[in-house]
């Protein structure tokens, strides 16, 4: 039985985050979708995790260099006393499963700056209703749409971090399909990391990016990968991650995130893999970071108290594209 699912779903695309997916009844925000872009026709292992902000794993990562703070810090301020200029945004997407978390890490490893964030989109899924989490449970409520996620927290939180101000975090549970009680404080830094799925799906998050880069991993590597996860990690019955899978996964992939691969300034084959393309995009940050256009000055020590942050970077401009509803027919 469970080779026999394995078989029918090996030749489907990958797509979106939670293991579970969302039913034709829920509610779609038009104001949401109005901010989508459009749809166009057309190696370590994964992260081990079941929460979107693991208490279990402490806020650093030590290199043989130094020791990498991934929580970021409070802003510091240049030698005239003012906040130094904004930080370094790296946008993130691909498929579930596609190793954008590896990446991630990879890349602030080889960074070596003192401050980092990694901001993932898992934290920002919605609070489900008692009848999206029968949905959820019976694997019929699909967490792989754009209208699964709140892209306006998203977008002002990414908004403060870049600035350098603190932040609270949400803490998804992917068992659970919620949002634990308990937030996670973040603070701005040199760089910030912004992974998920949907990272280059809304026009204003793109404006917050600096640098985005598309993880494009082989189909059946990610799938994979998803069953993996989804069954050793979230308690997952093998025949409901095949039928959220070919229902609401593949079809999200090939409408909502493959497209979005010419939204990026670099893409990487096979993930992880691709050590010389981490390295070329190491070496880019680097050299924005030596020219001053962005991130934060690590020589000089924070002030007392701390002024007030500065006023917002005003974003770039960009065409309004938009997403269509769930179950709109393209024309």
């Amino acid at each position: 039985m469970a080779a026999a699912a394995l078989a029918a779903a090996a030749a489907a695309e990958e797509g979106g985050t939670d293991g579970a997916g969302r039913g034709d009844g829920s509610n779609h925000s038009a104001d949401t979708l109005e901010r989508l872009l459009p749809t166009i026709v057309g190696t370590k292992s994964p992260r081990k995790r079941t929460t979107s902000q693991s208490k279990s794993e402490p806020p650093l990562l030590r290199t043989s260099k130094r020791t990498i703070y991934t929580a970021g810090r409070p802003p510091w301020y240049n030698e005239h006393g003012t906040q130094s200029k904004e930080a370094f945004v790296i946008g993130l997407g691909g498929g579930s499963a596609s190793g954008k978390t590896t990446v991630a890490r990879m890349i602030i490893e080889a960074l070596d700056v003192p401050w980092v964030v990694l901001l993932s989109m898992d934290s920002f899924y919605k609070i489900l209703t008692k009848e999206q989490q029968e949905l959820a449970a019976s694997n019929d409520f699909n967490f792989d749409h754009p209208d699964a996620f709140d892209f306006d927290l998203m977008i002002a939180t990414l908004k403060k971090l870049k600035q350098g101000k603190s932040v609270k975090i949400p803490v998804y549970d992917f068992t659970s399909h919620s949002r634990k009680k308990e937030w996670k404080m973040l603070y701005g830094a040199n760089v910030i990391i912004f992974e998920g799925i949907m990272a280059f799906a809304d026009k204003d998050l793109l404006k917050l990016l600096d640098m985005k880069i598309f993880v494009d991993t082989d189909s059946d590597i990610r799938l994979v990968r998803r069953l993996h996860r989804d069954i050793s990690e979230r308690g997952r019955d093998i025949e409901g991650v095949i039928k959220q899978y070919n229902k609401f996964v593949k079809p999200a992939f090939d409408q909502y995130i493959q497209p979005t691969m010419r939204l990026a300034d670099i893409v990487v084959p096979r993930g992880s893999g691709n050590t010389i393309a981490i390295d070329l995009i190491v070496q880019h940050v680097h050299s924005q970071l030596e020219e001053g256009s962005a991130g934060f000055c690590s020589s000089v020590s924070p002030p007392s108290q701390d002024p007030q942050c500065p006023e917002e970077h005003p974003a770039g401009q960009g065409d309004a594209h938009h997403y269509p509803k769930q179950g709109d027919k393209p024309g």
